[in-house]
């Protein structure tokens, strides 16, 4: 009975052993981590500027007389040509002081007619006549001026574009100087885009006078516009709050997709010939400083702070900090602290950068 138990109690030992020694290995497989280093590499990076859309010309369209809106013979979105009637409002006042207008020019220049004979036959003095010619001239201005508020009446496109919101009813009383809508010519768009001072100084360096930069633009639903842009102007000043400068591309929409007051980003391609790559989640931050854990000769972590060169998809380019001969932690860098020893798999950088770059695509 007793080697029995003792036999049962032997076998739960083992047992527990396997159980230990198995529990072991899993923590041991858990403790080696992935390690690659920087992969030295001729690229293009990606420079990405939050951009505002606008129409090369958008125009508030405002009435020029009081009265009452008779007729609107456009709706919202509506594109409209050049010289189509818009907007009317009611003429009737403003006929009735051109026909005034019309019968005292008319007036006048009988009274002129009539003032001259008599100057020719030295009737009246010749003060008469001038001044029978200036109450003509006059009366001629005011008719002129009738016929001009008379046409202020109906409103029309000053070029071809596109109706924005109505903001007035028909028969509503409107005056002077109310908008009525807004017009965009999206013929071509206007996209402005800040750029920090240092990118500005190396942008300027880099081209020359005659040099036409091409540039690209992603739109909010990720995709990129299928026309290419290219940058028209520099504003004159930087920006003393953002230390940022705006530029102005400009780029074709013959479909009519780009529309005044969207937003996007512009894509810029800067070419880095020589440049250190690593993956972007091998990257941590501090304090809006990059880090990355490089193992040194002993396999123990040490945090290293790097610059950043540029920014591609998953990728950073990297400008100082490390070196294509360093070794440094792909994954796991929550689990792991400075001055930890640990177990690893080193990973080719060429199959690494190539997988990230594969992905982006």
């Amino acid at each position: 009975m007793m080697s029995r138990i003792l036999m049962i109690v032997s076998l739960c030992a083992m047992f527990l052993g396997m159980g230990c020694e198995s529990h072991k290995e899993k923590k041991e497989e858990k403790s080696r981590y992935l390690v690659t280093s920087p992969l030295r590499k001729d690229t293009l990076v990606v420079n990405q500027y939050v951009a505002q859309i606008q129409s090369i010309r958008n125009i508030e369209v405002r009435t020029q007389e009081r009265g009452y809106l008779e007729d609107i013979y456009v709706d919202e979105g509506q594109f409209v040509k050049k010289g189509q009637l818009m907007f009317k409002i009611m003429p009737k006042l403003y006929k009735a002081e051109l026909q005034k207008a019309e019968a005292e020019a008319h007036f006048a220049e009988i009274e002129y007619e009539n003032t001259k004979q008599l100057a020719d036959s030295n009737v009246v003095a010749p003060n008469e006549l001038a001044m029978s010619k200036a109450k003509l001239e006059k009366a001629k201005a005011e008719k002129s001026l009738a016929q001009v508020h008379l046409e202020f009446t109906e409103i029309r496109a000053p070029f071809d574009g596109i109706v924005d919101r109505l903001h007035l009813k028909l028969g509503s009383l409107v005056e002077e100087g109310e908008l009525l809508t807004s017009l965009s010519d999206n013929s071509d768009m206007w996209v402005y885009y800040n750029v920090p001072e240092a990118e500005y100084l190396d942008y300027q360096q880099a081209i020359h006078e005659d040099d036409t930069v091409k540039v690209e633009l992603l739109m909010a639903n990720n995709q990129v516009y299928k026309h290419d842009g290219y940058v028209q102007t520099i504003e004159g000043e930087f920006n003393n709050e953002t230390g940022n400068i705006a530029f102005r591309a400009s780029f074709p929409n013959p479909e009519g997709l780009l529309r005044h007051g969207e937003t996007g980003s512009v894509l810029t391609k800067v070419p880095f010939n020589n440049s250190l790559l690593i993956p972007q989640k091998a990257t941590f931050e501090v304090l809006s400083k990059h880090y990355v854990y490089v193992i040194n000769e002993d396999d123990k972590i040490e945090a290293r702070e790097i610059s950043l060169a540029g920014e591609l998809p998953h990728i950073y380019a990297i400008s100082d900090g490390i070196t294509e001969d360093d070794k440094i932690l792909l994954e796991g860098l929550r689990k792991v602290r400075e001055g930890d020893e640990i177990e690893y798999e080193f990973e080719d950088p060429q199959e690494v950068i190539g997988h990230l770059e594969l992905y982006a695509e």
